[in-house]
């Protein structure tokens, strides 16, 4: 039985348009040039800070991030970020009675600007905030941590292939994964997803239907 249902943030319930667009201009690379080598990174299965190097080997990603802030152009969120598929979904996901959270690889920051969205969840986290990252397990003992129910209850929604669907169900978690933003589509068919995806779905107006008790 599903009791607990955790989004992953990027590209799961947020278009990352805006903010990949924002470090191209950082780095002073146009937004299609930056946009193609992430793509190779994510590609080639790296991880996508990765994609800085070619541009400024020896980039920090963690300092650089403070320097945005610093100089007022740090990360945002409005409603225009989010997709359109995702307050529904949410809430018609608790109308069925299950616990709603949001954890995923973000800046503590993120964090707060997610809360300030006011979606219709129980609970928001972020690896920035608990000081561990996906895919680790320890993440993932957290995001069970603060659901109601125990680990084989809880379903992980994301559009990562390693960091979301491989890790949690390797730490006993069920699974999902959305075809959408690049990993989600280059991995939809992927060996690794067929083998540990419960579902594999295309919109998150999906879930409520898959996890309704029957």
């Amino acid at each position: 039985m599903v009791t607990a249902v955790v989004f992953d943030v990027g590209e799961t319930l947020l278009d990352d348009s805006r903010e990949w667009g924002a470090w191209a201009d950082w780095v002073g690379v146009s937004r299609h040039t930056f946009s193609t080598v992430l793509g190779a990174v994510t590609a080639a299965g790296r991880d996508n800070a990765e994609a800085f190097q070619y541009f400024r080997p020896g980039f920090d990603l963690a300092h650089e991030r403070q320097l945005r802030e610093e100089a007022g152009r740090g990360e945002l969120i409005g409603e225009d970020d989010l997709y359109p598929d995702v307050r529904p979904a949410l809430a018609q996901l608790r109308v069925q009675g299950l616990w709603v959270g949001v954890a995923g690889n973000q800046t503590a920051r993120v964090g707060t600007l997610l809360r300030e969205l006011d979606l219709p969840v129980d609970r928001v986290a972020t690896s920035g905030e608990w000081g561990v990252a996906k895919p680790a397990p320890e993440f993932f003992e957290r995001v069970v941590a603060m659901t109601p129910g125990g680990v084989d209850e809880v379903v992980y929604v994301g559009d990562h292939r390693d960091n979301d669907v491989v890790a949690a169900k390797a730490a006993g978690l069920r699974t999902v994964l959305i075809r959408r933003g690049p990993w989600g589509y280059l991995w939809a068919d992927d060996p690794l997803v067929r083998r540990d995806a419960d579902w594999v779905i295309d919109s998150l107006l999906e879930l409520p239907d898959l996890l309704q008790p029957h």
